[in-house]
């Protein structure tokens, strides 16, 4: 009975438990793109990771959200507000890789300023236009110019709606519980043709117990029987095994008389053996001495081949060192004559090209590191919470600008910018905390001439575009 009611059980459970499992997901799903004035307001599911960058011609905002895709959002918005002319986006990868990439054109250049608050992104900019709204979600929202007898004609629609909706759960509801009724009633009339069919065997069962014991006397007594028959031939067959062991012991003797003379003929011949072969080890000794004299030999005359090929070895490193030393002085001069043709990074310690910044002594803090292609130049700029002590330097196609007392306000502000596939000199922009300092290192195509600047909280090398 139990079995039969715990599988009745699992049938009218399992598809309740398969409805409810669904697959989980690890991405940020973004489900809402919103424009309020100059104010952009990016929802997911989770806290953003991203990276910025800059656009010009027109003037563009690129975010990229890592690990995120779009739910209900819409390919394109026109908004045309005096600041944000319209937004773009657009997925990249898939599963863990996937990227979600907002693009939002401005009127002019502005100054943007970027806020993770929760789940929301807030894209702000100063002076941003008047309270026109767009919201990239999957239904449409209602015309402005709808009269107030159709919203109450939708209302009552949707009113009514729910209604329906409300009697049909109703009506499946005791639906529901009337299939369990049925089940729990033909759970109980199983049971029960269960307790019987268990009776049953009950009955047969012992009637079979009786059987066996009927059948276990007869057993035992002619097991009885034949025990007696058993000890009878045993008593014969140790007679037998008497008069055998006393055969074989004679036989024994016989053979171990045998073995002796055997034994004997042995010792000799091993006592021959052992002759012949301390013979045969002494030759063997005399053999490996004159091999081991012809080995020396050879070594000796192996060492002085590896000595001639050491000094020949020698000779010629010392040649190559000096072919090296000359090429260093070759190309130390050739930088040198490059390094006086470009334009000179003069290091700032106390707030870069302009001499009216003041730089205080607090703990700086670094809120933004972009990059901005233009038409003439490529610009890697870094922004601060105030004016911050910095310093250039240049290593082959390496620019290291450090920040000196300076945090990171965000892991977002330490994620590499891959400047790669832009018609740049710029390939890479890694920033990194180091100490109580900041590290950006700029990696080039090639060896480029550069100009850095501080203007107010913002620093800005710009790399001069060349051919590639």
């Amino acid at each position: 009975m139990k079995p039969f009611a715990a599988w009745l059980l699992g049938m009218v459970l399992v598809p309740f438990v398969a409805l409810a499992q669904a697959p989980a997901t690890n991405l940020n799903t973004i489900t809402a793109v919103e424009v309020r004035g100059g104010t952009v307001t990016i929802t997911g599911t989770q806290k953003a990771n991203f990276t910025t960058f800059t656009m010009t011609d027109p003037p563009r905002l690129v975010i990229d959200i890592s690990e995120a895709t779009f739910s209900g959002v819409s390919d394109e918005i026109q908004v045309g507000n005096g600041t944000v002319t319209g937004i773009r986006t657009a997925s990249y990868g898939s599963e863990a890789s996937s990227i979600a990439r907002v693009l939002i054109g401005y009127e002019r250049e502005v100054e943007a300023d970027i806020q993770a608050t929760g789940n929301q992104l807030i894209v702000s900019v100063a002076g941003g236009a008047g309270p026109a709204v767009a919201q990239a979600q999957g239904a449409e929202q209602p015309q402005a110019g709808s009269s107030a007898a159709e919203a109450a004609a939708a209302a009552e629609a949707e009113r009514q709606a729910q209604e329906q909706a409300a009697a049909e759960a109703a009506a499946a509801a005791r639906a529901e519980r009337e299939a369990q009724a049925q089940a729990a009633a033909a759970a109980t009339r199983d049971a029960e043709a269960e307790a019987r069919r268990q009776e049953e065997a009950r009955a047969a069962a012992q009637r079979q117990q009786e059987e066996q014991a009927r059948a276990e006397a007869e057993r035992e007594r002619q097991e009885e029987a034949a025990r007696a028959s058993a000890q009878a031939a045993a008593d014969e067959q140790r007679r037998r095994e008497e008069a055998a062991r006393a055969s074989a012991q004679a036989a024994a003797e016989e053979q171990q008389r045998r073995e002796e003379a055997a034994r004997s003929a042995a010792e000799e011949r091993q006592a021959q053996q052992r002759a012949a072969a301390e013979e045969q080890a002494r030759r063997k000794a005399e053999a490996r001495a004159d091999a081991e004299q012809r080995r020396a030999a050879q070594a000796a005359a192996a060492e002085e081949r590896r000595a001639a090929a050491r000094a020949a070895a020698e000779e010629r490193r010392a040649q190559q060192e000096a072919a090296a030393e000359e090429r260093r002085q070759r190309q130390a001069e050739a930088r040198a004559s490059r390094e006086r043709r470009q334009p000179s990074v003069e290091p700032s310690r106390q707030g870069g090209a302009s001499s009216d910044v003041t730089v205080s002594s607090r703990r700086k803090t670094l809120t933004l590191v972009g990059f901005q292609p233009q038409a003439s130049a490529s610009r890697v700029f870094v922004r601060t919470n105030e004016p911050v002590s910095y310093s250039v330097s240049e290593q082959g196609r390496v620019v290291v600008l450090e920040l000196e007392n300076t945090r990171v306000d965000s892991s977002n502000n330490t994620l590499p910018l891959d400047t790669s596939f832009f018609a740049s000199p710029v390939l890479r922009v890694d920033p990194s905390a180091s100490g109580r300092d900041v590290r950006i290192t700029i990696q080039l195509r090639q060896g480029t001439p550069f100009q850095a600047r501080q203007e107010g909280n913002v620093i800005s090398l710009d790399f001069q575009r060349t051919g590639r």
